[in-house]
């Protein structure tokens, strides 16, 4: 999953024009949002 329709971002040295979604698995390790991918319930957004 994105966002998109959001004004570009610099973020170092490339300009960014979507933003994806993830949330922390158990260990830590950001996983993209994605409906095929279980994440534990009440994880944050990142």
């Amino acid at each position: 999953m994105a966002v998109v329709n959001f004004p570009p971002r610099q973020i170092g040295p490339f300009m960014s024009e979507v933003l994806t979604l993830g949330f922390a698995d158990e260990s830590g390790a950001i996983v993209l949002a994605a409906v095929d991918r279980p994440v534990p319930n009440g994880q944050r957004l990142m």
